[in-house]
């Protein structure tokens, strides 16, 4: 039977906030640093040949944690399975098999070709020679560079270099791939390419675990989504599944302009909906509403407002998303 390709366990990461100075060491003064948790207990199961996504904000722990399965960090507690192999007691074994492309990584040269990263890249992950030259051009191929591989990386867009530190990651030919919100900073035609070069991936048999803070694209292209906030897993299933725990059809978006309390116009919005949030910024109330149909609840607002003298500036109708899951669990949004 195939092992998972990734098995945490009660999985912790603990960090201390501050410096400890060599005088405070030499004076033997008490360690007094903040310690908090970056990874707070994460059971997790990732099947070999799933494109596994761990959703949730800037902070949550997303990129402690893929850190801590690449061999990068040490965990503070609990324990790891990357393809059946424990990363601490074997941590060269799992390095020859995974892939790992990594947020805020440095990850190419750009005075060098892509041809020549790939090479030095290679001779890093002890390819052997007689396979140098072709896993270089399979790579290269497999993310449409073959035609610029002899251009410099300066010359590169940013959209390519991302493309490129795939193509790097694919050189150990892994059976598992760490992608770090590979799409941050690109512009949507290269987001969807990117995203189309992931769905290869898995075609060819090999299992993707990414994290993201966009839910459009964990949505797009998981299996399976774990949802992260503050180091914790606070929910886990398939998008589809995860969307239903939200009892809605469709979800509006109201920005209203008041004066004085919130609170009767909510109470009033909250008779015809439910209101997962509502936040007031500058005279401005914004509000979240989960409803069954938005053409029988839209003039209900309208009604509500009038009544308690609000004004409805905009409307804005969408489709349950990820984001209005992580809403319900957690009371705010993905990227605050």
């Amino acid at each position: 039977m195939t092992p998972p390709a990734v098995e945490t366990k009660d999985l912790v990461k603990v960090f201390e906030r501050g410096r400890r100075t060599i005088w405070q060491r030499a004076r033997r003064e008490p360690d007094r640093r903040e310690r908090f948790r970056a990874v707070d207990g994460i059971d997790l199961t990732v099947q070999s040949g799933e494109i596994f996504g761990l959703l949730g904000p800037n902070g949550a722990g997303k990129t402690t944690t893929m850190k801590m399965l690449a061999t990068l960090l040490i965990p503070t507690s609990g324990s790891i399975r990357v393809l059946g192999i424990d990363p601490l007691a074997r941590p060269r074994e799992v390095r020859a098999r995974l892939g790992a492309m990594l947020s805020g990584e440095r990850s190419l040269y750009w005075k060098l070709t892509a041809r020549e990263n790939l090479e030095y890249f290679a001779a890093l992950y002890h390819v052997p020679p007689a396979e140098t030259r072709p896993r270089i051009d399979r790579a290269l191929v497999a993310v449409k560079l073959a035609d610029r591989a002899d251009d410099y990386v300066e010359r590169y867009s940013t959209g390519m270099r991302q493309r490129l530190a795939l193509a790097r990651a694919l050189l150990p030919d892994p059976p598992l791939v760490i992608l770090d919100e590979p799409t941050v900073g690109l512009d949507p035609q290269a987001s969807r390419d990117l995203r189309d070069r992931v769905r290869e991936l898995r075609a060819q048999g090999r299992t993707v675990l990414l994290t993201t803070h966009y839910m459009e694209e964990a949505d797009q292209l998981c299996d399976r989504v774990a949802i992260i906030d503050h180091g914790k897993i606070v929910a886990l299933d398939t998008p589809a599944a995860l969307k239903r725990t939200i009892r809605a059809e469709e979800v509006v978006h109201l920005e209203l302009a008041l004066e004085g309390d919130d609170r009767a116009v909510l109470d009033r919005l909250g008779r015809a909906a439910t209101v997962a949030r509502s936040e007031r910024r500058n005279g401005t109330l914004t509000v979240t509403a989960h409803c069954a149909s938005a053409r029988e609840f839209v003039p209900a607002a309208f009604d509500a407002a009038r009544s308690t003298g609000a004004t409805i500036h905009h409307v804005e109708v969408v489709p349950v998303t990820l984001e209005d899951v992580f809403i319900s669990l957690t009371g705010r949004a993905l990227r605050e």
